[in-house]
C-alpha cells in the first residue's frame, strides 16, 4: 500500500505538471514568452541571492583575536610580521588594516582617509548586484500582472468571437492570467525578502568594518612605552 501511494502521488504530480504546461501553451506565444521571462528572472534571483549570501557571509567572518594579534605585532614594532598576518587573511577588515599599516609614519588624517577609501571599495564589492535583485523584486510582479491583463484580454476576445461560450473556452485565458500573477508575485516576494536580508547582512559587516577601523586608529594613537 505504501508503494502504491507513492506511485499514485508521483502520477498525480506528473499529471499536474502536464496540466500546467498545457495551460501555459494555451496562452499563446505572448503568454509563453511572459512565463519564460518570469522563469529566467527566478533563476537569476536565486543565483544572485546565493552568490551574495556566500560572499557576504565570508566577508563577515572574523577571528576574535584578529585585532589583538595585530595590536601585539604593531606595539612590539614587528610591522612586517603584522603585514604577513594580514596578507594571509582574505577579508575587508584585513585589507583596511593593511592599508593603514602601509601608511604608518604619515599623518593620522592621511591614514584615516586611506582606510576609509579602502572601506568604501569593500562596501561597493559587498553591494554588487543587490540593485539587480531589488529590480527583480519590483519587475517580476509587474510582468506577472501584464500576463494577467493579456490573459483576460484573451478570455474576453474568445467570449466575443465564439458563438457558444463555455467554461472551456474561457479557461485558457483565465488560467494564463492566474498563473502569471502567482509566479510573478512569488518571484517578487522571494527577491524582496532576499534583498532586505542581504542589505541587513551588509550593514552588519559595515559596522564591524567601522569598529575595526576605530580600533586600529586608537592603536596608532596609544602612547608608546
Amino acid at each position: 500500500m505504501y508503494f502504491l501511494g507513492i506511485f499514485l502521488q508521483a502520477d498525480t504530480d506528473t499529471s499536474l505538471s502536464q496540466n500546467i504546461l498545457s495551460v501555459i501553451k494555451q496562452g499563446g506565444p505572448l503568454g509563453i514568452g511572459i512565463n519564460v521571462v518570469l522563469v529566467l528572472l527566478s533563476i537569476l534571483a536565486v543565483i544572485i541571492f546565493s552568490e551574495r549570501y556566500l560572499t557576504i557571509k565570508k566577508a563577515g567572518a572574523i577571528d576574535d583575536n584578529f585585532m589583538n594579534n595585530i595590536r601585539a605585532a604593531v606595539t612590539s614594532g614587528n610591522i612586517e610580521g603584522a603585514k604577513a598576518m594580514l596578507a594571509n587573511v582574505d577579508s575587508p577588515y584585513a585589507r583596511m588594516v593593511e592599508k593603514g599599516i602601509a601608511r604608518i609614519g604619515k599623518p593620522l588624517r592621511d591614514i584615516d582617509t586611506a582606510i576609509e577609501n579602502v572601506g568604501n571599495l569593500e562596501i561597493f564589492k559587498l553591494e554588487k548586484n543587490l540593485s539587480s535583485l531589488a529590480s527583480i523584486s519590483g519587475a517580476a510582479p509587474m510582468i506577472g500582472f501584464f500576463g494577467t491583463v493579456t490573459g483576460m484580454i484573451l478570455a474576453f476576445y474568445k467570449m466575443a468571437s465564439e458563438q457558444n461560450v463555455t467554461p472551456d473556452v474561457l479557461a485558457g485565458g483565465i488560467y494564463t492570467a492566474l498563473i502569471t500573477t502567482a509566479i510573478g508575485l512569488f518571484i517578487g516576494i522571494f527577491s524582496f525578502v532576499g534583498y532586505n536580508y542581504l542589505v541587513a547582512s551588509v550593514d552588519k559587516v559595515i559596522n564591524k568594518m567601522e569598529a575595526t577601523a576605530v580600533d586600529f586608529m586608537d592603536l596608532l594613537q596609544e602612547p608608546t612605552s
